[in-house]
């Protein structure tokens, strides 16, 4: 990374020590446990810092306590606001609860309704909760109104001192818990604000550790700005991510992980929830989308990090139950194992039964069928979803629908298509 011309004060060691000291009988200090299968798979020792377990199921918690108990007595009178996807909520939620504060949050619609519910629970009467826009960035621009009209005092997701410094204390219990500090440490960005605290504070102690910040493919808003050499909005992002999907970063944290952060990658969201199903199968872990970056980037690290000690901040872990068959298609598709066709099927007696027993391989299955025309059930172009073993089967089934002389469109890469039909 180059570093910024700009001297500047930020956020230094002692502001995130000075955090850590007001939080530390607060927040929960999570485990940094040694993941055995993925040290492994890797050849590595991997260690992850499951903030997944913090009171709040994410890190989020520790800047937004630091930040609001940090106010004056007169900014506590006229209350906060906020903007969140979600996890930087709660943590205001929990905030404003525990303190006495009266709190307004905005977020977006799109908000999976688990993360609305938890925010309901933790603020149980001190806050007021307000859905609006598609975005992060649209919550954010009504919050800020609302911070003007009624004179509450806004909480930053992550361009703020207080919350920065709040996040890197989870980078003093990583460093308070590790025999030796760590050679890389993964954690996921979204605005900045945890990749600009963490970074903060191991960088002044471990000079050698790699700091690696992950975003999705969907919206890179760090990576394109660092490219830019300033902060970069994005036009348009992907919202699966949605702990991670911001338009644009802070200046703050542009700032910080300009000098301090080694490098940014991006993951693919397929790959991201390919990553989620495998923590919950394989480790018992329930992990959101961003929580899971870390982890799904170090596929992209595996020569670098042979042999070396690794950390994966695992960022949170409120994932909504209702998304995870929309998490295991995207998983299925990514990984190549699921195909979208549109087969026209010949006008003959028992050419959907031919298509069954001699197109699709044994172990080949149909997971959506339907005719798209509604007044011809028994012939005619139909909407087919089959789901294959091995990615591998994939050019005998297409031979196969060749020689058997089926018509077909594949859809998987016609994405006005597929969003149309699937």
């Amino acid at each position: 990374m180059k570093h910024s011309a700009i001297k500047e004060k930020r956020v230094q060691l002692e502001d995130i020590l000075i955090a850590y000291q007001h939080l530390k009988d607060i927040v929960a200090h999570t485990p940094l446990q040694k993941n055995e299968r993925l040290s492994e798979k890797y050849e590595c020792n991997v260690y992850l810092k499951r903030e997944d377990l913090q009171h709040v199921r994410s890190f989020k918690l520790r800047g937004a306590y630091y930040c609001i108990n940090s106010l004056g007595d007169e900014e506590r009178n006229g209350g906060v606001v906020c903007a969140s996807a979600g996890n930087h909520a709660q943590g205001v939620a929990y905030a404003c609860k525990h303190l006495g504060i009266s709190g307004k949050i905005f977020m977006p619609a799109t908000t999976p309704r688990q993360k609305v519910s938890q925010v309901e629970l933790f603020g149980r009467g001190n806050v007021d909760i307000v859905l609006v826009g598609d975005t992060f960035d649209d919550a954010y621009e009504k919050a800020q109104d609302c911070a003007k009209e009624e004179s509450r005092t806004f909480i930053h997701p992550f361009n703020d001192d207080k919350v920065i410094a709040g996040q890197g204390t989870v980078a003093v219990e990583i460093l308070n818990d590790c025999e030796v500090a760590p050679d890389y440490v993964f954690a996921s960005i979204g605005g900045g604000g945890l990749m600009a605290g963490t970074s903060a504070y191991i960088k002044a102690i471990s000079h050698h550790t790699k700091m690696i910040g992950v975003e999705p493919d969907g919206a890179p808003a760090m990576k394109q700005s660092l490219l830019e050499q300033k902060v970069t909005p994005l036009h348009k992002i992907d919202k699966f991510v949605d702990g991670a999907a911001v338009k644009a970063v802070g200046d703050k944290t542009f700032s910080i992980c300009q000098e301090l952060v080694d490098d940014v990658v991006t993951v693919a969201e397929g790959k991201v929830c390919t990553t989620i199903l495998e923590l919950y199968n394989e480790h018992a872990i329930v992990a959101e989308p961003a929580g899971a970056l870390p982890i799904a980037a170090l596929d992209l690290y595996k020569d670098q990090i042979r042999g070396k000690n690794i950390v994966c901040i695992v960022s949170g872990g409120n994932n909504d139950i209702g998304r995870m068959q929309e998490i295991k298609e995207r998983s299925l598709l990514y990984e190549g194992l699921l195909h979208y066709f549109i087969v026209n099927f010949p006008q003959r007696t028992g050419a959907l039964r031919e298509f069954l027993d001699e197109v699709l391989g044994p172990n080949d299955d149909i997971t959506r069928f339907e005719y798209t025309k509604k007044n011809n059930k028994e012939n005619g172009p139909a909407l087919v979803g089959i789901e294959l073993k091995n990615k591998e089967d994939y050019s005998g089934m297409i031979q196969r629908m060749d020689k058997k002389g089926f018509s077909y469109q594949e859809i998987n890469n016609d994405k006005k298509l597929f969003h149309l039909l699937v």
